[in-house]
């Protein structure tokens, strides 16, 4: 057996599991879900349909580089999104099976054994196990209410930007909705070209945010803004599970630097990962249309509206700059989630599960993750049952 796999920690889900092991919740209350990241809106029917009328399609073996005609829509897709000048479909975008598949894989592909993958913490925990896997060491650079919820990259010492050779970045964050500007990207661009690792920039909430005219930056356009047009060291993921609530169809793309996705395409040919042809029409369909987008991102501002007026005064939380959590502090986040659900019949994440311990704390352990991915009328009724609870439960 791979030894690194001994490095592995449980996933956060299987911990929460353990954590509500024998507590019992009210059965008179119906259960809600606010702990996994999971959209619940509707897919597109038009996506559907497309699924649908290619299933013929099924018996012919995908490519490994996908169809011209879907790379060739994600690069217009990402140059009118991000106000690319350029981005070649052949060389410069390759189709993924979700985000999930490819974070994990392009660490496989780019880190060298021995050297070190920087991350965020709180942290998607992919990361993580794609560090290990590789041969490498994860070092976590803690996101703090301090710092807006940025990692704090300045409190990297030089030593490990040395020994670096990946820096996975999460914007809009998960779980904490932070956002990096262009100028913090554009340092972080600046620090890879002085110590030599690669950027893989996890952009997968790119698309849930609140003021239609102010989109979120994303690392791509950054390089745009320097004058970058080779996307030199860069490397951006994408998916059509939370812009478009397809988890289940698990698309997604890889895009940027092309020298280095020609080597990624390379280890993914032997990978054996080739997105399905059907799945890639749909995909098309998805990446062309803008419609369901603002649609789905005003279902969302809903949600948030109406929960944060509930919880106004009760919970130290406010609405994120993107994305679809809440991180509010809670005190001991395992001590509420367990309570929550035995009092509440709630399910949500402790932030200790998504993070690790760093310079002596653990970021996230007076926090909880909560998805607003129920319903809106569910997401209320959980916000007055959290109002109720932080009442009888002062924190």
């Amino acid at each position: 057996m791979n030894p690194n796999l001994q490095q592995l920690q449980p996933y956060p889900f299987a911990k929460l599991a353990k954590l509500k092991e024998g507590v019992e919740a009210p059965a008179a209350l119906a259960p809600i879900a606010l702990s996994i990241g999971e959209p619940k809106h509707a897919p597109p029917t038009f996506v559907r349909d497309e699924l649908i009328d290619n299933l013929e399609k099924l018996a012919a073996y995908p490519l490994t580089k996908g169809l011209d005609a879907l790379r060739e829509t994600i690069a217009n897709w990402l140059c009118n999104r991000f106000r690319l000048a350029s981005l070649n479909a052949d060389s410069e975008v390759i189709p993924v099976n979700g985000t999930r598949e490819a974070l994990f894989a392009f660490a496989q592909a780019v880190v060298a054994p021995g050297s070190k993958v920087v991350m965020p913490n709180p942290f998607y925990q992919i990361y993580e196990g794609a560090a290990f896997l590789a041969g490498a060491s994860p070092y976590f650079v803690n996101c703090n209410a301090e710092n807006s919820f940025k990692p704090d990259f300045a409190s990297v010492p030089e030593s490990v930007w040395q020994e670096c050779s990946l820096l996975y970045l999460c914007t809009p964050g998960n779980p904490t909705g932070a956002l990096l500007t262009s100028e913090d990207l554009q340092q972080l661009i600046a620090l890879a070209d002085k110590y030599d690792f690669i950027i893989a920039s996890d952009e997968c909430y790119s698309e849930l945010y609140f003021d239609e005219a102010n989109p979120p930056v994303g690392l791509l356009q950054a390089c745009a803004e320097l004058g970058r047009d080779d996307y030199r060291r860069c490397v951006v993921f994408h998916s059509l599970s939370k812009r478009s609530n397809l988890p289940g169809l698990r698309s997604g793309f890889v895009a940027g630097d092309g020298e280095i996705l020609e080597k990624f395409l390379l280890y993914r040919t032997y990978h054996g990962c080739a997105m399905p042809v059907p799945t890639q029409y749909a995909s098309v369909a998805a990446w062309q249309d803008e419609q369901h987008v603002i649609e789905n991102r005003e279902l969302y501002r809903q949600k948030f509206d109406a929960v944060l007026e509930v919880l106004d005064g009760c919970l130290e939380v406010q609405k994120p700059e993107a994305s679809f959590y809440l991180w509010p502090r809670v005190g001991d986040g395992e001590a509420f989630a367990r309570e929550l659900f035995r009092q509440q019949h709630i399910t949500v994440l402790p932030g200790a599960y998504l993070a690790r311990e760093a310079s002596g704390v653990n970021p996230g352990a007076e926090y909880v993750r909560m998805a607003l991915v129920a319903t809106l009328e569910e997401c209320i009724e959980a916000a007055k049952r959290i109002r109720s609870f932080c009442g009888n439960n002062p924190l």
